[in-house]
Formats: structure tokens, C-alpha cells, sequence
């Protein structure tokens, strides 16, 4: 069962109110986080197959040169629209900040009533598409990556979590919720193969060992 955190205290009627939510939550599908479907494991494979096998280089990388969180639609960046994509019942204000919802991540259980509480995940991290061939695209290549919401390269998930994360790649960090894991892969393979990033051997011997077992 998922787990439910509260970091700010409550009054005791919108705990109550928090807890029964959270019941229906646990219980329902449309708590899980709408990523886009990930490719099968056996196409991920055979995209990785296909994938280039070199060394890493981060020489140059900042940040900003993947300009990111652009205006989707009306108001909204695309913080906000993958916020909605990934809520259940979540409320917004005029500028689309949102104002109230459950959001559930699923690289470790939890399920949060805060937006402030969820960071959106590059899944392939910024620094490491750079290192693995985002150097050499444009800026306009750079932010249609850093604000893909066609590919399952953004997703809302727990913010110390994904800060635990930060830029590392499959050989050294993977969601701690094991049911998770084949999408997780699945969802790199298919980031890397449609952008044509490549991949180290570490990386790659991750990779394959984890397909193995989707």
C-alpha cells in the first residue's frame, strides 16, 4: 500500500477529511501518475540494442541552456500541465498554480495533497541527456526536451525523491518501489532511442539486466 505523508499540521476535521480522501485514493487507479505508456520491454530492448555506446562528457552543461517549464496552454507551463495530467481532483487558481488535488508518486508509494510537496521529473535528467549528445543540439532541440509531454519523460513525483535522484542514470539510481522498475526502464530506453542519445556501458549492463526481468 502506498504511503501517505502530512508535513504541515491540520485541523482535526481536515485530517479526518485527508484521511478518508487518501482511503479512496489507495484504492482507485487513476491515483497513479499519468505518464505516457512506455514502449514494451521487448521494443525497449530492441531500441537498446540499437543505442551507442560511448563515454559521458559534461564539459559545458548548465541548466539553462534547456530552457524548460514554457507556457503549454493558456496560463498554464508545462509544470503546471503535467501537475493536472497527474492529479486526481486537482483544483487550480487563474494563473493555474495548483490550489488543491492528490498526487501519487510511483517511484516510491507515496501520495501527497501539497503541489508543492511533488517535483516533475526530467526521467532522462537534463545533464544527462547533455552528457549523451544534447551538447550538440540547438536550443530549440534542447527545450522540446526539457518540456516533452508526448515521450514519458515527465512525470510528478515525490521532491526529496527525485532530488535524491538528481542526474544520475539507471547504473547507479532507480525508483525504490520495485513494481515500478520495467516502466522506469522501459520509459529511458524509449527517451534515449527517439532522441538519439547514447548510452555508457554502465548504463547499458544496467539496462539489459533490468529488461531482462520485464
Amino acid at each position: 500500500m502506498p504511503r501517505f505523508y502530512a508535513r504541515r499540521r491540520t485541523s482535526i476535521l481536515a485530517a479526518l477529511t485527508g484521511l478518508i480522501a487518501s482511503v479512496a485514493l489507495f484504492n482507485s487507479p487513476s491515483a497513479s501518475a499519468a505518464l505516457p505508456t512506455p514502449v514494451s520491454a521487448a521494443t525497449a530492448r530492441t531500441y537498446l540494442s540499437q543505442l551507442t555506446v560511448a563515454t559521458e562528457n559534461r564539459t559545458g552543461y548548465s541548466r539553462d541552456l534547456f530552457p524548460h517549464w514554457i507556457t503549454i496552454s493558456g496560463a498554464c507551463n508545462t509544470r503546471e500541465t503535467v501537475l493536472k495530467r497527474d492529479g486526481t481532483n486537482v483544483t487550480t487558481d487563474p494563473s493555474c498554480a495548483a490550489t488543491g488535488g492528490s498526487w501519487y508518486s510511483p517511484y516510491d508509494g507515496a501520495t501527497w495533497t501539497a503541489a508543492s510537496d511533488l517535483d516533475i521529473d526530467h526521467l532522462v535528467p537534463l545533464a544527462e541527456a547533455w552528457d549523451s549528445g544534447a551538447s550538440k543540439w540547438t536550443t530549440a532541440q534542447r527545450q522540446a526536451f526539457a518540456n516533452d509531454l508526448t515521450r514519458p519523460q515527465l512525470i510528478a513525483v515525490t521532491d526529496n525523491v527525485n532530488q535524491a535522484k538528481g542526474d544520475q542514470d539507471p547504473a547507479t539510481w532507480m525508483p525504490s518501489r520495485s513494481a515500478y522498475v520495467c516502466t522506469y526502464v522501459r520509459a529511458w530506453v524509449q527517451v534515449k532511442y527517439y532522441y538519439g542519445l547514447s548510452v555508457d556501458s554502465a548504463e547499458k549492463s544496467a539496462l539489459t539486466n533490468y529488461l531482462a526481468s520485464c
